[in-house]
Order: structure tokens, then C-alpha cells, then sequence
């Protein structure tokens, strides 16, 4: 027998049925929510080993004085590209011949190791891993034209990429990184010499701007590791790096002072350094910054023993490799 249903009733009852409707529909987005995060975990950010950076640095200044045309920055160079192969999914080796300054023609080698090349979205991390071939800024003249071990210019930098490269063969972010070791940057005029100083620095990086290891090469952007080792080190924002990637300076900066290096990362404006990341920016394009020490004790507005030879393993502090390598890490991995 048919029975009719009161307006009220009726109200009810599709009051419940879509009451029961969505209910279903939040617990089914629940589940589908909770097999997602199951099967894809939120990403750790691994933590930087200060010592195995440091052992890093040690090693490159073990070899000597790492200047283009010479047996110690050969030998030095096999062991950098040994030590991305060890660790990275693809390394090319940029070998070519560039004319410094003063007519020298230099064998260069640039040594790229890539993680992740499948991905799209790409972060350039870069350093120089060549040495001045002269102390010109050295106390005692006699020193303005040797060699000297660039503990902190050049090796320091160089521990730290290694070291997240070693920790990026275990863990990878959602995007994909390049490492770019640099050779040639600090053949820049000497200090005593006249001549044009603009384009003389950064030889290896303005190779690589102009031939990239894959010619249609582009990344989110880059950072770039200078002088990154000394005790008592100040990172302020760079004056290329607030021109090209304001944006960068801002996530960095604010990274590393939310994880507690506020104290080496200061908000406030340094100067131009011209430096690998000048061409990076200038060439090809990619937003990058320089990370770099400037302190406002000094004349030269460096750490203390910049192109002396007191630039040796005595200056290295790990906690400023930390400081520098976790902020790094902890900025791709959020990427």
C-alpha cells in the first residue's frame, strides 16, 4: 500500500541521505589523503656533517696550491671528478684552454655532477675550486707572487658542495641539482699589475655561461659558494645578488635565521663582488646569488688572511661549513 510521506518527514529524510552522502565523500577524501602521504611521505631534510665537510676541504688543500697549469691542480681536479662520480647520477667534464690577463693560456677544467637529470625543475649550486697563484693582499711583500693554500677561498666552498652531494646520493629533494665546481676564477690581475681587472677574474664560469654542459642548460636558480669557511664568517646580501635574484637573497636570508644561523647570515646590503655568479646572472640568465664572507674590519672588506698565505686549514671553522651547508639543504629540499 502507498503511503505518503509528510513535507516534514520528506525534509528529513534527504536531510540524512545527504548528511549520510557527504560523510561518505569526507571519509573516502580522508583515506585517499592518507594512502597519498602513506605512499609519499613527506621529504627529511637530511642533516649537514660539518666534519665530513671539513674532511672535504682538508683533502683539495692536502694537494697544495690548486693553480691552473700545474701537477697539484691536475691531480686535485682527477679526485674532484672521481668524487662526483662517486656520488652524483650524470658528471660532465668541461676541459678547455682559456687566455688569462697577462697572455697565459691556461688547461681548465670545469666538473659538473648532476642528481635527479630527469627532472625539469633544477637548482644550480656552484663554488670554484681553482687557488690564486699569488699572495698579493700577503703582510710581507716578498709573498705578493707565490702560491698559497686557499683553505677558505676555494676549498671551503668546494667541502661543503661536496658533502651535499654526498648527502643527495641518499636523499632526494623534488627537484633536480646540479653542482658546478669552477675552475679559474681567481686569476684576476694581479694586485701590482695595471691592466683591465673586470673580465679577468671568473675565467672558468664565463665558459661555462657561454657552452653549458647541455646547451638548452636553465635552472630555477643558483647559489653560489664563496669563502665559506672562516671562523667568525659574515654573509650579507651581496649587491649582483640583490640586482638578479632579490627573491633568492629574501628565501635564503630568512631560511637560515629561521633555523638558527641568523647570527652568519645578517640582513644587511654588502658590496659588488664580481664573481662566478656575475656571468651565471649576465650570460645565462639564471637568478643567482653569492653566498660570501664580507666583514667591515678589514681593508680589503674579506676575512682577515684573503690572498695570503695564511689562507690555510688554521681558518676553517665547521661551524660556519654547518652553518652555510644546512641552509643550503634545507632551502632545496623545501623547493
Amino acid at each position: 500500500m502507498f503511503k505518503a510521506i509528510t513535507p516534514c518527514l520528506f525534509l528529513v529524510s534527504v536531510l540524512f541521505v545527504l548528511t549520510s552522502c557527504g560523510g561518505e565523500q569526507k571519509n573516502e577524501e580522508a583515506r585517499d589523503k592518507a594512502e597519498k602521504e602513506e605512499a609519499d611521505p613527506p621529504r627529511v631534510i637530511p642533516s649537514f656533517n660539518a666534519d665530513s665537510a671539513y674532511h672535504y676541504v682538508e683533502k683539495q688543500v692536502s694537494f697544495g696550491p690548486r693553480v691552473p697549469n700545474t701537477n697539484a691542480h691536475r691531480e686535485c681536479g682527477n679526485w674532484l671528478q672521481g668524487t662526483l662520480e662517486r656520488f652524483a647520477d650524470t658528471v660532465y667534464v668541461q676541459n678547455t684552454r682559456v687566455r688569462a690577463y697577462d697572455g697565459t693560456v691556461l688547461q681548465i677544467s670545469n666538473f659538473i655532477g648532476s642528481f635527479s637529470p630527469e627532472k625539469r625543475s633544477r637548482i644550480l649550486l656552484a663554488a670554484h675550486w681553482d687557488t690564486r697563484p699569488w699572495a698579493d693582499h700577503d703582510p710581507d711583500p716578498e709573498n705578493h707572487y707565490s702560491p698559497f693554500d686557499g683553505a677558505n677561498d676555494g676549498a671551503s666552498g668546494v667541502g661543503v658542495l661536496l658533502e651535499l652531494a654526498r648527502l643527495l646520493s641518499h636523499s632526494s629533494p623534488d627537484v633536480g641539482v646540479d653542482i658546478v665546481l669552477f675552475d679559474a676564477e681567481d686569476y684576476g690581475l694581479h694586485r701590482e699589475e695595471q691592466g683591465p681587472d673586470r673580465d679577468s677574474w671568473a675565467l672558468g664560469s664565463q665558459h661555462w655561461a657561454q657552452s653549458p654542459h647541455r646547451s638548452d642548460y636553465d635552472a630555477r636558480f643558483g647559489i653560489l659558494l664563496d669563502m665559506v669557511g672562516a671562523q667568525g664568517a659574515t654573509f650579507l646580501h651581496e649587491g649582483y645578488s640583490l640586482l638578479y635574484a632579490p627573491h633568492v637573497v629574501r628565501k635564503v636570508w630568512e631560511i637560515a635565521q629561521r633555523i638558527g644561523y641568523g647570527h652568519f647570515f645578517l640582513n644587511r646590503e654588502g658590496g659588488y663582488i664580481m664573481d662566478d655568479h656575475y656571468y651565471v646572472n649576465e650570460i645565462r640568465n639564471i637568478p643567482t646569488i653569492n653566498i660570501i664572507d664580507q666583514r667591515s674590519g678589514t681593508p680589503h672588506g674579506f676575512f682577515e688572511h684573503w690572498h695570503t698565505m695564511q689562507d690555510n686549514m688554521d681558518v676553517i671553522d665547521p661551524a660556519t661549513l654547518e652553518a652555510v651547508g644546512q641552509t643550503v639543504l634545507t632551502v632545496i629540499f623545501r623547493e
